[in-house]
Formats: structure tokens, C-alpha cells, sequence
């Protein structure tokens, strides 16, 4: 029988039993749900709601349910609909009446606002980590390639040289910048719902300030319709979770291209690479693609729970329940890519000889010739011509800039002199950068 059977005299239709029905999805919030239930039973012995034994019982027989399912002894009902009823039924059968007495000033409305809010304070705690991890590895690589020049691009043009660390360190900046958004999506949603009930709060004496310091809360709602009816942190979250994405698609994207043969600049280690089928030869950035790939569906899950609290009445409403499949899924999603992006990224061999060949014939010093001719007097516009008037000469003869004999540069502007040579040297272009934020090696 349902617990909320009391005002029906027919049975629920079995299709749509296991059609309402979230356990299958919702279950792995057992602990959050438990540990709740543990904080709301203490607080109603201590309120004198319910007597000090029965509260003893309570929070015993929650305790003894965690261990054994923890332990895999315990089997869900989809029955029970969801991971509320189904701790609820499974306490009943083992304690009796008292466990009746559990949902006495609450809802399983800011049941599920409170277990939600746990289970994301655990999971942006540690995803924190995991890019930290992350952040590491890209500063261990950084130290390693300070003096490693490479082209940098525009338009995937060869535009300027930049040094290999100095493109990880920005990298590292947009993931520093996610570690920002989950703390501030982490102190938003630290806030405890419980108590709001079903939409306007209990008429017992409850204390929600005992309930928040029990569980680690550092806030009460203070509206009891927004409490259980607020999804804000779902979305927030998924948003930073689709950043993070969009950050590791982008480096994805690049390493695709760098272990390609028309770039040649790193090679991916085997353990994240896969072979074809057809062709004895390949070997394929599957892993990097694969998280490119990913990414579109972390954005789907945002997109999901937009589209879901869109048209919204306050307060709860069951469409409520489609907040979880897309959470858990971009959580799981972004843990993974995560976990596998920083292993292969960590194990990449970088071909340092030919990202400095493609820097020095990329033409990239041009505009470091064309502020040589400023420092001679010339108008930038003009240097900017002659730079350019440069490039093409020595396009015409497959050479770099460099090695155009002092003769030849001389023909394009009289105040070309043999120090042009050090002012245009890759390397030295690097060492002159001078303003916060340029590469330096």
C-alpha cells in the first residue's frame, strides 16, 4: 500500500506506476536522503515532537539501513516510486510504528530540495579537486616547456610565437576561472530547504538553525515556495559543468590537430589513442575526440533542465523529477572527461623540434620586424608595409625572414641594419615581451 493512499480508492495503473516512478535514477541519493532523515529525527526529539527514545530509534535504525545498504543488502522497490518512500518503507518494516512517525513536519518536497543540495555540495567538492588535479599537470607542463617556441594562431593561421607553457598557462586560466564557478555556484546552494515542508512550512515547533548545523548548511531559506520549488542551483551548476566542457573540447580539439602528421607537434601515448580496423597505419586521438563529443550532451542536460522550470507555477511540480537523469548524467559525464583528459594529457610526448620549425617558417616574426623599423623611426603603417612587402619576398624564395641576406632587406628600407637579426631571432621575440600577461621564456 502507498504511503499516501489514505484520500484514493483505486490503485495506481501499473504503467503508470512505473511511469511516475524515480528510483531507478534517484536511488543513488540514498545517503544524502538518510543522513537528512538522521538531522530531522534529532531535531524533533530534541523539540519534544517526538520523545527522546523514539528519536534514538530513529536515527539508529537510519544509521543500521545505511550500513546494510552500503553493504548491498538492501533491494529498492519501484513500488515505493522513489528514494524517499522507498528508505521510509524499509525503516517501517524493521522499526515498526515509530518509523511512522519520521515524516512528521516535512515533505518530501524539501526532502528531495535537501538531498539534491548535499549531493551537489559532495560533487562540485570534489570536481574542485579534480581540476585542481588538472591544473597541476599544466603547471608541471608549463616548467617543463618554458623555452619550447610554437606558433601561436588567429583564424588557425600562423599569426605570432608564443612558447608551449605560455598556451597551457591559458588553458589553466579558463580552468582556474571554472574552479571560481563552482565555488560560487557551491555557496549558493548551501543552503538548507528542509523545513519549508510542501510549499508553506509545518505548524510544529521545529528548530532549522539545529538541522543546518547538523548536516553543515551555512543558511536557511527564508521562503518556503521558493525552498521547494527552486532548481537555480541544478542550472547553475550545469552551466559551470558545460564551461568546463567547452574548456576541455577546446584543448581536445587542438590535440586532434597537433597529433595529426600535417601538424606533427605531440604525439597522444597509446593508452588514449585506438587503432582502425581497415588501416594498419592509424592511430586515432579517439579519447580526445570522444570528450569533444561529450560536450554537446553536457549542454543538452542544461538545456534539459532549462526547458523543464521554464513555464513552472510555483511551487513543486512533478516535472520537477526530470531535474535528476540530466544532473547526474552531467555530472558523471564531466567527472569522467575529467579523469581522462588530465591522465592523457600528463602522458603527452611533445615534438618540440617541430613546433619550432613551424614557428621559424611561419613568417611569425613579421610583426617583431615591422616594430624593429618603428624603433628606426618609421611610422608603424608604414613598417607595417614594408613588413609585409617582406614576407612575400621571401615567400617567393621559400625563405624565412632571416635568411634573407642584410643586402636583400636593405633593398626594402635603408635603416635595416645587422642588429635586424637579433630583433627578428624567434627566441629573442619571446625574451623582449615585456607587459603582464605576454609569453616570456
Amino acid at each position: 500500500m502507498k504511503l499516501w493512499a489514505g484520500r484514493f480508492r483505486e490503485a495506481t495503473d501499473r504503467r503508470a506506476e512505473r511511469f511516475l516512478a524515480s528510483i531507478d535514477f534517484d536511488r543513488r541519493l540514498y545517503r544524502q536522503d538518510i543522513l537528512g532523515s538522521i538531522a530531522h529525527a534529532r531535531m524533533l526529539a530534541r523539540c519534544g515532537i517526538i520523545s527522546r527514545e523514539e528519536g534514538e530509534q530513529l536515527v539508529q535504525g537510519l544509521q543500521d539501513l545505511l550500513a546494510d545498504i552500503e553493504a548491498g543488502k538492501v533491494a529498492f522497490d519501484p513500488v515505493a516510486e522513489d528514494i524517499h518512500l522507498n528508505v521510509e518503507t524499509l525503516l517501517t518494516a524493521r522499526l515498526g510504528e515509530v518509523a511512522k512517525k519520521l515524516h512528521t513536519a516535512r515533505s518530501r518536497n524539501d526532502q528531495v530540495a535537501l538531498d539534491l543540495r548535499l549531493y551537489l555540495k559532495e560533487e562540485t567538492a570534489a570536481l574542485i579537486q579534480m581540476l585542481c588535479q588538472l591544473e597541476e599537470t599544466l603547471l608541471d607542463l608549463a616548467e617543463e616547456h618554458v623555452e619550447t617556441v610554437m606558433p601561436g594562431y588567429t583564424h588557425l593561421q600562423r599569426a605570432q610565437p608564443v612558447s608551449l607553457a605560455h598556451h597551457f598557462l591559458a588553458y589553466f586560466e579558463m580552468f582556474a576561472r571554472d574552479i571560481g564557478r563552482l565555488n560560487d555556484c557551491r555557496r549558493r546552494l548551501d543552503v538548507l530547504p528542509l523545513g519549508a515542508g510542501a510549499l508553506a512550512g509545518p505548524t510544529y515547533p521545529i528548530d532549522r538553525q539545529y538541522v543546518a548545523e547538523q548536516l553543515g548548511f551555512a543558511a536557511l531559506s527564508e521562503n518556503s515556495l521558493d525552498a521547494v520549488s527552486d532548481r537555480d542551483f541544478v542550472v547553475e551548476f550545469l552551466a559551470a559543468a558545460s564551461l568546463i566542457m567547452m574548456h576541455l573540447s577546446r584543448f581536445c580539439e587542438e590535440l586532434v590537430l597537433w597529433s595529426s602528421e600535417e601538424f606533427a607537434f605531440v604525439e597522444l601515448a597509446d593508452a588514449f589513442t585506438t587503432g582502425s580496423s581497415m588501416m594498419p597505419q592509424k592511430k586515432n586521438p579517439d579519447a580526445a575526440e570522444l570528450i569533444r563529443g561529450k560536450t554537446g550532451r553536457v549542454y543538452g542536460d542544461l538545456i534539459t533542465i532549462l526547458t523543464v522550470m521554464k513555464g513552472l507555477p510555483l511551487a513543486y511540480n512533478k516535472d520537477m523529477q526530470e531535474d535528476k537523469e540530466a544532473l547526474f548524467d552531467g555530472i558523471d559525464t564531466l567527472k569522467m572527461s575529467l579523469e581522462i583528459f588530465t591522465e592523457m594529457i600528463r602522458t603527452i610526448k611533445v615534438k618540440t623540434d617541430n613546433m619550432e620549425k613551424a614557428a621559424k617558417y611561419g613568417y611569425m616574426n613579421a610583426t617583431d620586424f615591422a616594430d624593429y623599423l618603428v624603433q628606426k623611426g618609421i611610422p608603424f603603417r608604414t613598417a607595417h608595409e614594408i613588413a609585409g612587402k617582406v614576407v612575400l619576398y621571401a615567400l617567393e624564395r621559400n625563405l624565412a625572414i632571416e635568411d634573407l641576406p642584410l643586402e636583400e632587406l636593405k633593398k626594402f628600407s635603408d635603416t635595416i641594419d645587422e642588429d635586424v637579426y637579433e630583433a627578428i631571432d624567434i627566441k629573442n621575440t619571446l625574451k623582449k615581451k615585456k607587459t603582464i600577461g605576454s609569453p616570456k621564456i
